[in-house]
């Protein structure tokens, strides 16, 4: 019997394509996935279990990835996914990436757009943190997913992201849950979790504001080629543009350098 087919919540590139059929989810392919599936057989033959396997392509031309057991962290964000505790796993599941995949040689491969050069070339990041990007078990983080963005970046880089998302790094007024006024404190909690380095911690500031950025830039190319679900995340009060995340980095200048200090 053919077993059905279950859509998965969470994304917004491939939101509504993404579904699981029994112990596999399948997806759409793109003209990069050549490349995140030779990553991800890199990180299955080093050990690293905090990934989905890649397992072959299917008749209807997805890729088909195993499934990871657990939960994804979606809006309302349940209260155990905004613990300390949480953000502590989350940074030693990215430092474990980082370790994992410190080996794997990605100049065969052609890698979505990748991080500014400042930022790129030390190893394949993900690239992605988002809170929707990370499967949970009782309450630790456990496994990545969603490779579409991974290419040539960095650990800071992936760690701005990463802080950025889950402290979260921005202005309490667009934080509407129960990291309110904990941002800053989180990110040091972050940071120490993770096993910043004096060098990567002053390279901080600058790599939150590309990365958002970053992030600006990609939802506006995704909105005005009509994606829906970016044109829906574009109009959200939620969204801070660039340049408002850099004015606000700015008056936190402070605080935040108080915040990364080891």
């Amino acid at each position: 019997m053919t077993e059905p087919e279950v859509p998965l919540p969470g994304g917004v590139a491939n939101r509504g394509l993404v579904v699981r059929v029994g112990d596999t989810v399948r997806r759409p392919l793109r003209s990069t996935s050549p490349a995140a599936h030779a990553l991800l057989r890199h990180l299955e033959d080093v050990g690293f279990v905090g990934a989905p396997r890649f397992l072959g392509v299917d008749e209807r031309g997805r890729e088909v990835l195993s499934y990871v057991p657990g939960s994804t962290v979606l809006p309302p964000y349940p209260a155990w996914a905004l613990t300390d505790e949480a953000l502590v796993s989350v940074a030693e599941l990215l430092r474990s990436y980082h370790s994992a995949v410190a080996g794997f040689d990605p100049s065969p491969y052609p890698w979505p757009t990748s991080p500014p050069a400042a930022f790129r070339g030390e190893l394949v990041g993900h690239n992605d943190l988002n809170l929707d990007n990370v499967v949970f078990r009782d309450g630790r983080a456990v496994a990545l997913i969603d490779f579409d963005l991974a290419g040539p970046g960095s650990r800071v880089w992936d760690v701005a992201c990463a802080a950025r998302l889950w402290a979260p790094v921005r202005p309490d007024a667009t934080i509407r849950d129960a990291r309110r006024g904990r941002g800053l404190r989180r990110l040091r909690l972050f940071l120490d979790a993770y096993g910043a380095d004096d060098g990567d911690r002053r390279l901080l500031p600058a790599a939150l504001q590309q990365n958002q950025e970053w992030f600006c830039t990609l939802i506006a190319r995704y909105a005005a080629a009509g994606h829906q679900g970016f044109l829906e995340y574009s109009r959200s009060d939620l969204r801070m543009q660039a340049d408002a995340y850099r004015a606000w980095l700015a008056e936190a200048g402070p605080a935040l350098a108080a915040a990364l200090r080891s």
